[in-house]
């Protein structure tokens, strides 16, 4: 099963966060994310044609992001969005990063495809 497939679990504050080995191995499933450097978030910069085209990925990011119950930082301007994901609760990351990243992917190919 794809990391976009998978349902994100509800995180308990005592989970240890996601070894460094692990981060790499998941980061290679998610094309353009970059790990930082202590390790403990994952981030990507999306690029767009045009203003509209930013709100709507910014939207789509959110929306899905409600709906998993796992909440990215987002900073967007004029054709472009930066999306972070990291774990508040462990400070640091969990699966359920890669797998909102997955969709975030997902949504951005999809919304790249419906323009072309």
């Amino acid at each position: 099963m794809s990391l976009a497939e998978k349902t994100c679990e509800p995180c308990r504050g005592d989970v240890t966060p996601m070894d460094h080995d692990r981060a790499a191995e998941l980061l290679a499933q998610v094309p353009g994310w970059e790990l930082s450097q202590d390790g403990t978030s994952i981030s990507r910069t999306f690029k767009f044609t045009n203003w509209v085209e930013t709100l709507d990925f910014v939207r789509w990011v959110g929306h899905a992001a409600e709906q998993s119950g796992h909440h990215p930082d987002i900073a967007f301007g004029w054709g472009y969005a930066t999306v972070k994901f990291y774990t508040h609760k462990i400070e640091g990351l969990h699966e359920n990063d890669f797998i909102m990243a997955a969709r975030s992917n997902r949504i951005y190919d999809d919304e790249s495809a419906a323009d072309e």
